[in-house]
């Protein structure tokens, strides 16, 4: 049997004084705190999953930046700095998914991901002189020229499906999508969905923690990145910590005029009767698990059917 790879910490110079974001772990840490720090800080993250030591492994591995069976103490360090970031803890929990683009490497809090050939998801970027003179209606009908063929709109909309039912109840958790709009997705050659900013990408657990510390005199004062919003209770003055509207009603709402523009006319009807029924559902997943469910397979279903037999799938 081939013999576990040994991580080592190792007796390293420590760094400069003034690198303070990188002074962890401290020098002569052993590889089994240097766990324990991780699982600390994954549980707070991501909350008391029954498997956090399986993502805590997956992160050792990807600290071992050379891949010769060690962590030392610069390797440990960089690790360290990299997991406080949202984006790079959502890449090691979607790691062996589609959606998220590869880390390719890093050092300290810099990193570099797999390239996403297009992006956004639609539409065209304009200087901000002429955003001012164009009316709303006309920006969004001018993002509508800019999409791919209609099957290969479904197969990204089957992503960023199948990214919400990743998210919602996970490997390691739930998260939260706060910011579900076009330029915080992709694709690639195959029209395969892409995460292009995971900033708002969050772990429910996170989410719920800090929300509810929030000072509130009405509901617009519990809003997280531009869709994540929950409830004032006025009694305390205090946010709610549960979402009015899950990921998926977010999604769809986002998915609505992509995906009807150009729609064959067979299912055209279906697809925005189902599109309205899910932008509809209302509070957390979790209250309302087998609505949410069916929805999303019923979307996932009609969209394949369509394009299953076609080259673009």
């Amino acid at each position: 049997m081939e013999e576990a790879p040994r991580y080592d910490l190792g007796n390293e110079m420590e760094p400069r004084k003034e690198a303070v974001a990188f002074n962890k772990p401290n020098k002569g840490t052993s590889v089994e705190r240097f766990r324990e720090m991780i699982l600390s800080h994954l549980k707070v993250k991501v909350g008391d999953q029954a498997n956090l030591a399986n993502l805590a492994t997956q992160v050792l591995s990807v600290g071992d930046a050379n891949k010769d069976g060690h962590v030392s103490l610069p390797e440990a360090r960089s690790t360290w700095a990299l997991l406080q970031l949202n984006e790079i803890l959502l890449a090691l929990v979607l790691r062996d998914r589609e959606h998220m683009p590869k880390l390719l490497g890093f050092c300290g809090d810099l990193y570099m991901m797999e390239k996403v050939p297009y992006a956004p998801l639609y539409g065209i970027s304009l200087p901000w002189i002429m955003e001012v003179w164009i009316p709303a209606g006309l920006r969004r009908r001018m993002d509508q020229w800019f999409t791919p063929s209609w099957p290969h709109k479904a197969k990204i909309s089957i992503g960023l499906l199948e990214l919400v039912e990743d998210l919602f109840h996970g490997t390691f958790g739930s998260f939260l999508m706060c910011d579900v709009s076009a330029t915080a997705f992709g694709y690639n050659d195959r029209h395969d969905l892409k995460v292009m900013d995971a900033q708002h990408i969050v772990p429910e657990a996170l989410f719920q923690e800090g929300i509810r510390q929030q000072h509130c005199e009405v509901d617009e004062d519990c809003l997280y990145g531009a869709d994540c919003l929950t409830s004032c209770d006025l009694t305390k003055n205090r946010c709610t910590p549960e979402v009015t509207r899950p990921n998926l009603a977010r999604a769809c709402k986002a998915l609505k005029d992509y995906i009807l523009k150009g729609a064959p006319s067979d299912v055209h009807e279906e697809l925005e009767k189902q599109l309205y029924a899910c932008i509809a559902l209302r509070g957390s997943a979790e209250q309302m698990e087998m609505e949410h469910s069916l929805i999303l397979n019923n979307l996932k279903t009609l969209l394949w059917k369509k394009i299953s037999h076609t080259k673009d799938s």
